[in-house]
């Protein structure tokens, strides 16, 4: 049983726009490093909005302790994600309360974890705690201004884009550590100039103790949802982002309905910036093979994910080694095969066919989408072998202890450099 941590004791302390009881995927991965680490005995602060991500609930307490970590929730604006304008002001917002929360509790011997919610957070609470004689460090969920550029809303040669990636390289080449998602992440942070000796690469995880491969007629949710046992659900789960890709999927859906395949259906729970367009297509398609469900409790993931008898995921060629898909270690442990859409080259390009854990498709071919999910459908024993193929992925390389460890031999190191 870990003591306490005394009051004197040098703290480590996460600044992130949402953290629990938020939903959203950055405030969960936060959330079980926080409680991990504070009942390790180390001593945890949070810095978050008062806001959640869905604007569904809240405001949260200005203040409180949840399972020995110290919480404090600043006020924000809250335009929400409608506008390209609304998000920039909830940005400044935050970058300005969230400055003075850290500078108000980080003192000489403290550790500061900046996270990417919102982007280029590194900055001002790098400043923050300089000021405060703490150290610094980045847990880097994506890169900015370059995710930006990608979606085309800012020029690669613009004088913002220049500005905003001068000031994001200086305050992740002074920080003590800064630690990528993905080996593709780390390589682009050392072409950006960050020395090695101060990149750590910790992969997201999921709660592979609490997911865990449920068969289909033992699964309730199946049964309460409506599908057979002998049907194939290709299922998608979490955030639908503008980092994601609908189109492969909606022609592998049209064409697998003109073929009449009424034993593939297609199933997404949750939403995100895409979730409208996918609204207005499966409606302009014609698509009855495509089911719709929202974003479910975290407590009933282990059902949600193992109703899919195969899942996808997926991420735009542009954005690798800015983004790793998180939502790929829930749905290999739910012991299902998984299906990456995206680049080959990519991070999960080579994670998937090393382990024979699933296929990869390239964007936009929907045709080879299509004949996997036929194969799948068709050929339960292959199905399963590369669903067992997937558990076992995570099972020797993304459990949840493997990566709380490591997150907790970083932080002891990182607290212990001035002693």
């Amino acid at each position: 049983m870990p003591v306490a941590p005394s009051s004197d004791q040098p703290s480590l302390i996460f600044v992130n726009r949402y953290f629990w009881p938020d939903r959203s995927a950055t405030s969960q991965i936060l959330s079980d490093v926080a409680f991990h680490l504070a009942e390790s005995g180390l001593r945890v602060k949070i810095v978050a909005s008062r806001l959640s991500y869905e604007g569904d609930e809240g405001p949260y307490k200005a203040r409180e302790v949840h399972r020995g970590v110290e919480i404090h929730r600043v006020a924000t604006p809250g335009f929400g994600r409608g506008t390209v304008v609304g998000r920039v002001v909830d940005y400044l917002g935050f970058y300005v309360t969230s400055f003075l929360a850290v500078a108000r509790l980080a003192r000489r011997g403290d550790v500061v974890v900046a996270k990417t919610d919102p982007p280029v957070l590194s900055w001002p609470i790098g400043i923050a705690a300089g000021l405060s004689g703490a150290r610094r460090a980045n847990w880097l969920q994506d890169l900015y201004p370059e995710v930006a550029v990608a979606f085309g809303m800012v020029r690669e040669d613009g004088l913002v884009t220049r500005m905003v990636r001068r000031l994001r390289n200086a305050s992740l080449i002074r920080a003590d550590c800064n630690i990528a998602i993905g080996n593709r992440m780390a390589d682009l942070l050392r072409r950006e100039g960050v020395p090695d000796n101060r990149i750590a690469v910790i992969p997201n995880m999921t709660d592979d103790a609490a997911i865990v491969p449920v068969a289909a007629a033992d699964n309730p949710l199946r049964v309460e949802w409506g599908y057979r046992e002998d049907q194939l659900v290709v299922g998608y789960s979490g955030n639908l982002g503008r980092a994601h890709e609908i189109d492969t999927m909606l022609g592998a859906a049209e064409q697998l309905q003109q073929e009449g395949r009424r034993d593939i259906r297609f199933l997404f729970v949750g939403g995100g910036f895409l979730r409208e367009a996918l609204d207005q297509q499966i409606v302009a398609r014609s698509l009855t093979n495509i089911d719709l469900r929202p974003y479910q409790p975290r407590e009933h993931l282990h059902l949600s994910l193992t109703v899919p008898d195969v899942h996808w995921v997926s991420l735009l060629p542009a954005l690798e080694g800015l983004i790793v898909p998180s939502k790929f270690y829930g749905a290999a442990a739910s012991g299902r095969p998984v299906i990456f859409i995206g680049s080959a080259a990519g991070e999960l390009g080579d994670v998937i066919p090393e382990s024979d854990g699933g296929a990869i498709v390239a964007v936009g071919d929907s045709a080879v989408l299509a004949a996997t999910l036929r194969d799948y459908a068709d050929d339960p024993a292959r199905r399963s072998a590369h669903g067992r193929n997937a558990r076992a992925l995570v099972e020797n390389r993304f459990t949840r202890a493997q990566v709380l460890q490591k997150w907790e031999c970083l932080a002891r190191r990182l607290l212990a450099a001035d002693t």
